[in-house]
């Protein structure tokens, strides 16, 4: 049993190297000065759809119908980076000395859509470097199927590819139809398996982490464009010439499609912190409240035609998380929090009990760390002997009904087995079991056949 213990202790740990997050749909609701008068009102945000994570910890920072499944239009196109680079292993050097083509299977559904392209042309030989830039920067749909024709023998078969690695990475709610996204059909994913997969291709290819942050690119010369392509980031926030620029963020993708509405994958690096955002569903249309503002502030970027605002949307979560969310201990690991009771105890029949772990998580700095509640589980029948480290019990941290952590309590004692406690429980239960019941009725049947016969007998020599 002691054994057994110690077992589920270990695998405990090695699951809890990050401290849990008990419940996926915890967040926060973010805040800012909508009218510019000091006021902090709730964010309006304009995309249907958001989700936002710490990228450090994984944990959930705001979630907004995240889990909903919606049409991710080019987001699709990180799917086709990942499996493109699972081909080279991400490496570099590679992708600058294999060179790929295709003919008019790669082009011909895409005519007369509308379709973003970086001008590779039907046969022309363009290096997979150059290929991965085209799809990540301007988001070319001809790079897509180019690269699906010579990862896999067919489209089809490309989007096979995509659909193992979305289950591969647990991206239950996703499916693919397509390696550019530019067609609906079947085509669907949510804010949350999209920043599972940016997390994912982030982490595992430093390549990729380059090129999305590239505000352009210079294409190498082809027989097609001797001199080369100048290409360009579709996320403006790259660009410090644009009115949506912001300075620290990395990426990622955009996507653009009536159905879906204007999205966006981006990352931001900022003192030690790193905050993923995936949004979907803002309006592709102006809003009539900002044609009047346009009006009013000439200068400004409500002043053009198209707004971005899946951008601004980014732009003001990234404010409010720099702003407002500080790393905040809420459990300190050697802190005794309370004891429990252990039967046959040789010395003592109790054991303290500390957190396996501190927690500690980034919070908004208006929210009273005294307002989440340590509710306090000790589990029943311990029995000697305990080790120090013995996992007997768990602390759960509570806010607004949410668990936002569960966290093991561990013993800091160490409590021995007494013989003589054991031997008089056992001695005590069995003379209390219905075994010993069983017994004694036995006996005493048989004494009191005992009796009557002899009494019996007793009395027919009487009467002789």
């Amino acid at each position: 049993m002691k054994k057994l213990r110690r077992v589920i202790c270990m695998m405990l740990c090695a699951v809890m190297l990050i401290p849990a997050s008990a419940a996926e749909a915890f967040s926060f609701t973010p805040k800012r000065d909508e009218n510019g008068d000091g006021t902090m009102d709730e964010m309006h945000l304009y995309s249907e759809a958001v989700y936002m994570v710490d990228m450090d910890t994984g944990e959930s920072i705001v979630n907004i119908n995240g889990s909903e499944e919606r049409t991710p239009a080019s987001l699709t196109k990180i799917m086709t980076a990942a499996v493109f680079l699972d081909q080279f292993d991400g490496d570099d050097q590679k992708l600058k000395e294999t060179y790929y083509s295709a003919g008019t299977e790669a082009f011909d559904e895409l005519y007369d859509t509308g379709a973003s392209t970086a001008d590779i042309r039907p046969n022309e030989t363009v290096n997979c470097y150059d290929l991965l830039c085209a799809l990540m920067l301007p988001s070319a749909c001809e790079a897509a199927n180019i690269i699906a024709l010579n990862v896999s023998d067919s489209l089809q078969g490309f989007t096979d590819l995509m659909n193992k690695k979305a289950e591969e990475l647990g991206m239950e709610h996703t499916h693919f139809s397509n390696a550019h996204g530019i067609f609906v059909e079947q085509n669907y994913s949510t804010c949350e398996d999209m920043a599972a997969l940016c997390m994912y291709a982030m982490t595992k290819y430093p390549v990729l982490k380059d090129v999305v942050a590239m505000p352009s690119y210079h294409m190498s010369e082809t027989d097609e464009h001797p001199e080369g392509t100048d290409i360009y980031n579709t996320n403006l926030m790259l660009s410090p010439y644009s009115d949506y620029y912001y300075d620290t963020v990395k990426g990622i993708k955009t996507g653009t499609l009536d159905a879906a509405g204007r999205c966006l994958a981006s990352y931001c690096e900022e003192d030690g912190v790193s905050y993923l955002i995936v949004t979907m569903g803002a309006p592709m249309e102006k809003q009539e409240e900002d044609i009047q503002r346009g009006y009013e502030q000439p200068n400004s970027l409500y002043a053009y035609d198209e707004v971005y605002y899946n951008l601004l949307d980014h732009i003001h979560l990234y404010d409010w998380a720099f702003s407002s969310l500080v790393s905040t201990d809420f459990v300190d690991k050697n802190s005794e929090i309370t004891e429990a009771r252990v039967a046959y105890g040789e010395d003592k029949d109790y054991a303290n009990l500390k957190p396996a772990q501190g927690f500690t998580r980034l919070w908004p700095y208006d929210v009273p760390v005294k307002d989440v509640e340590k509710r306090i589980t000790v589990y029943d029948n311990i029995v000697a002997p305990v080790e120090i480290g013995d996992v007997l019990g768990k602390m759960e941290l509570v806010y607004s009904g949410n668990v936002i952590a569960t966290i093991d309590l561990v013993s800091t004692t160490r409590v021995e087995r007494s013989a003589v406690k054991t031997n008089a429980k056992i001695a005590g239960s069995y003379f209390s079991s219905k075994i010993f019941k069983r017994t004694g009725a036995v006996i005493i049947v048989l004494i009191a056949g005992y009796i009557i016969a002899f009494v019996v007998i007793a009395q027919k020599k009487y009467l002789k």
